[in-house]
């Protein structure tokens, strides 16, 4: 089998770090020590830099169909963005198909990403109705490798379920091992809103957000714990971007429910305002940008461990897609955020984030002393692994683990944008930023897959990675 060394390098885990180098033996690290020989081992030299292991996104969107178009990174352009940003591990989301059992919608997705994957993938399983059968199959989950379902409060007569479905998935899920992600917010409070919105002519960007109100966020959290602890099942918040909505997860946890939360990097900086630029239909996701008092609120609790992981929601879209932009080589247009040009109701809901995550949080988390290296490492990779299933194949560098590393030159600066983040859309919401901190070469399971600006991946050298359920609350 083909070994590695990395030598002279800083070994930065969510615990520790030392210095120290890394013998990879074929897919796995071998040897994590100071003063290693390996002859005949290829030698990569990292005096200077720092080896992090790969991260992990628990929350993406690969070729998600919405609102007549489809997010326009597909299982192969956005698993190279991710690695391009140094992330070698994604979770993304299947929807619950119109017709046939939870089964059958994972097997739509296996035909979607199995032969584009470039990077190792697991699989969420929404639940957006009470089926025949629907119950039944959740521990058939298992067997599959999939040990997350995800429910809605939200998109009324779309994904939202009933409080009292979703209390009977939370209580399946629970018994069985699985942990149930919950999307908050009050749908039917966004929805009285739209239509007054859209009567009174209000049809901008901004009103995105104006139509959904914090405080529906706040009281579907809360309302999401309680079912939570009545159900008896662990629950993990996606996308948190409420001050308050925080305020509830540690309500939650102080009395004893096993609740646990994500927030994604543009929470962290963006707000209404940019909904009201002239192109503020990039930032439009759900959901929505909020407050500079909520971006920092989120900003302490990832400080203080409040929050367990940072995620993207990756989701993009073009912001023009009547512009072919060229990627590999050929010109590519996929309908984009032009679609609502004359209806915020019609805005594909997303943005791009995949590559930006590592990144953007390096610079102004660790670059600016919110956050310690090691933590950063755990809300980048550690945490995910253990809270879904994947710890210790994933998300540390030990003996044993996989291979999936990152040399990160902690001193590269760069101008960020379009053309580092490698996505497959026409913008990027950091544009023109300026970064200290960068991956220089990017390793899955012993492969180097990116060197710099090159890429050494291919479609379909990813693996899907099989979960164990009742894996730990943090």
């Amino acid at each position: 089998m083909t070994q590695v060394l990395i030598r002279g390098g800083t070994v930065v885990n969510a615990e520790n770090s030392l210095a120290a180098d890394v013998l990879i033996d074929g897919e796995v690290v071998r040897q994590v020590a100071p003063g290693l020989e390996a002859p005949g081992a290829e030698l990569v030299e990292a005096d200077g830099k720092l080896i992090l292991p790969g991260g992990i996104d628990p929350h993406t969107h690969f070729d998600l169909p919405m609102f007549g178009t489809v997010s326009s990174d597909d299982h192969y352009t956005g698993h190279k963005a991710a690695a391009f940003g140094g992330t070698t591990t994604v979770i993304d989301f299947v929807p619950q198909p119109d017709s046939g059992d939870l089964l059958q919608g994972l097997r739509e997705w296996h035909a979607k990403a199995d032969g584009k994957a470039a990077v190792d993938f697991g699989f969420h399983m929404n639940i957006t109705r009470l089926a025949p059968g629907t119950l039944a199959a959740i521990p058939r989950l298992v067997g599959e490798g999939v040990t997350t379902v995800k429910v809605f409060t939200a998109y009324n007569n779309r994904l939202r379920l009933p409080d009292g479905d979703s209390f009977q998935v939370r209580r399946a899920a629970g018994r069985h091992g699985l942990l149930t992600l919950l999307h908050a917010e009050n749908g039917d409070v966004i929805d009285v809103l739209v239509a007054e919105a859209l009567a009174a002519g209000k049809t901008a960007p901004e009103w995105h957000a104006l139509t959904r109100p914090a405080w529906g966020e706040v009281e579907a959290a809360l309302r999401g714990i309680a079912l939570a602890a009545q159900a008896e099942a662990p629950l993990y918040l996606v996308h948190m971007n409420v001050a308050g909505e925080l305020d509830q997860l540690r309500y939650g946890r102080a009395r004893g429910v096993q609740v646990m939360g994500e927030t994604c990097p543009p929470y962290l900086f963006f707000t209404l305002d940019d909904l009201r630029r002239a192109d503020g239909a990039k930032w439009i996701c759900s959901p929505p940008m909020r407050s500079a008092e909520d971006n920092a609120a989120l900003w302490v609790g990832l400080s203080d461990g409040s929050i367990q992981v940072v995620a993207t929601d990756h989701c993009p879209f073009f912001f023009d897609g009547t512009r072919p932009i060229e990627y590999e080589g050929r010109p590519v247009a996929i309908p984009g955020k032009e679609l609502g040009r004359e209806d915020f109701t019609r805005i594909p809901n997303g943005v791009p984030g995949v590559g930006d995550r590592l990144p953007i949080l390096w610079t102004t988390g660790v670059g600016q002393g919110r956050i310690t290296p090691n933590r950063f490492v755990a809300l980048t990779s550690t945490n995910a692994a253990r809270i879904f299933g994947l710890y210790p194949q994933k998300g540390v560098i030990a003996p044993g683990s996989d291979a999936d590393l990152v040399i990160w030159d902690p001193q590269r600066k760069l101008t960020y944008g379009v053309a580092h983040a490698r996505h497959r859309t026409d913008y990027n919401l950091y544009e023109g930023w300026e970064l200290v901190g960068f991956p220089e070469r990017v390793y899955l399971r012993g492969q180097c897959i990116v060197d710099g600006e090159r890429w050494l991946g291919r479609a379909g050298m990813g693996r899907f990675l099989r979960r164990a359920p009742f894996a730990p609350i943090l």
